[in-house]
């Protein structure tokens, strides 16, 4: 962990491409790095490993954010050949992404552990053969019935989601600092203070 005070960090947002995709909740780690991106000044998005690339420096920490072009189910496809031509390892990699089991607008931060059925980190966890890389598990909630969690991923945010959705891409992107020196849970906690319901 130590290399990680020179060595660049990759952040990763899961989504699917195309417009057809862009507001869909399953798309809501593309959200997030596209405000990171711009609150922060990063460069333009270019084409490469398989995907769209910004670079940028957070905090004093260099940072490249990637959004997969593959579909989801192929995430790795891209993390992996970008990971490997910076040689950043598992533990320096961060995947922003939707999570069912948390309610919607809140956000939980993990090293590691399972993937809970989401395509997209199984993929990373196929390309790098290691599960040990960050999650931002950013919660849409759960739509009651495993029958209707396709349609509930795929459907793009209803107009009764903007107020929280908003708060919280504005609240990662104000506490991304505290991300890119790993201080996760100063991280999170700072997210939940500027998403409370004042």
């Amino acid at each position: 962990m130590a290399s990680r005070d020179i060595a660049p960090m990759l952040w990763v947002g899961l989504g699917n491409p195309g417009s057809e995709h862009a507001r869909q909740r399953h798309n809501i780690g593309f959200m997030a790095l596209d405000e990171i991106a711009r609150r922060h000044g990063f460069g333009p998005w270019r084409k490469r490993f398989k995907g769209e690339v910004a670079e940028g420096t957070i905090g004093g920490q260099r940072i490249l954010a990637l959004k997969p072009q593959t579909y989801m189910n192929a995430s790795g496809d891209s993390v992996q050949p970008a990971a490997a031509f910076l040689k950043i390892p598992p533990e320096n990699v961060v995947a922003f992404h939707d999570e069912l089991d948390l309610a919607p607008g809140k956000l939980r931060v993990k090293l590691g552990g399972g993937v809970a059925g989401h395509n997209g980190l199984k993929d990373m966890r196929r390309a790098f053969g290691s599960p040990d890389f960050w999650r931002v598990r950013m919660g849409i909630g759960h739509p009651g019935h495993k029958d209707a969690v396709t349609g509930h991923v795929l459907g793009n945010f209803a107009k009764v989601d903007q107020a929280w959705l908003e708060k919280l891409l504005d609240a990662v992107a104000d506490a991304a600092p505290m991300l890119a020196s790993l201080k996760t849970e100063d991280f999170m906690t700072r997210i939940a203070l500027l998403t409370q319901e004042k």
